[in-house]
């Protein structure tokens, strides 16, 4: 079976969308998933399926609002296109903060008036680079008031979109490989 990594959506982050990491380990593993685990509490799944990743994009969204009464959107790489993404790395040499380095995980490719988008609202010294299905965003400045976070966070690039910091998308490697 495939390792895979599951990134939901906008959970734990307000009072809204809590997700027990505890029970969607349990929830999953129930439901045929193998070698289950969570990183955090921002909703990172480690897990291995024989399902393809846009099946379980599909397929999780809707047991986890019907196991756990939580809607969110869920974005699912295999360990292979993890470590792409890693290899890729655009802004490595920029970025000396891995917590204000974050990769945003796509839905889809974005359209080419996204980059128009991102580029408009990036304030010197932020860098982004559009890479395939990923965003790859440096805010030296932080995320607090950056409006490139904003915008990469929000629903406005026309794809349903997740970020990570870069701490958190290596963790996840990591664990994927262990």
């Amino acid at each position: 079976m495939a390792r895979h990594i599951a990134l939901l959506r906008g959970v734990n982050i307000g009072p809204n969308k809590r997700v027990d990491m505890p029970r969607l380990r349990e929830l999953l593993t129930g439901l045929g998933y193998g070698d289950v685990r969570t990183y955090v509490q921002s909703g990172n799944i480690i897990l291995t399926s024989r399902k393809s990743p846009r099946r379980m994009e599909r397929d999780l969204r809707q047991e986890v609002a019907t196991g756990l009464a939580v809607d969110t959107e869920v974005i699912v790489r295999t360990r292979d296109e993890l470590a792409g993404v890693i290899e890729r790395d655009p802004l490595g040499k920029l970025a000396t903060n891995p917590k204000r380095y974050q990769v945003s995980f796509l839905s889809g490719e974005p359209g080419p008036e996204v980059a128009r988008k991102l580029a408009a609202v990036a304030a010197p010294p932020e860098q982004v680079v559009i890479s395939g299905r990923e965003i790859y965003a440096w805010h030296p400045d932080g995320v607090g008031r950056s409006k490139l976070a904003t915008l990469l966070a929000g629903r406005g690039l026309g794809v349903t979109a997740t970020s990570r910091n870069w701490n958190t998308v290596t963790t996840l490697l990591a664990l994927a490989d262990e």
